[in-house]
């Protein structure tokens, strides 16, 4: 019956180290939590761009990596460049926001 106990316990060690193992984040790579984090951001910045009127969201790709947004693709102008830089400021959990958008 020991044995059986050691047994199960030490399976139980390892499925438990497995999966905080295997959730946890590396500095290339993010962890469940910090993901799932990363995709709300970025819903968010799209939504802010979508009920931005002056920005055409379709051409403006948002990419998130742990708080730090991308933002890249093709606007008309400088000023298109500036407002989407600063919508995306705007969301709450942006640590900070990539500019490499280009102009047409």
């Amino acid at each position: 019956m020991k044995q059986l106990i050691k047994y199960f316990s030490a399976a139980f060690l390892a499925v438990t180290l497995t999966f905080v193992v295997g959730c946890a984040s590396t500095s290339t790579q993010e962890g469940t939590g910090e993901y799932i984090d990363d995709s709300v951001i970025t819903t968010k910045v799209k939504v802010a761009m979508l009920n931005e009127p002056t920005l055409k969201v379709a051409e403006i790709n948002v990419e998130t990596f742990r708080g730090v947004v991308q933002l890249s693709g093709f606007v008309n102008s400088p000023a298109d460049i500036n407002k989407a830089v600063d919508v995306a400021r705007s969301v709450a959990g942006v640590k900070s926001v990539k500019n490499d958008m280009r102009i047409k």
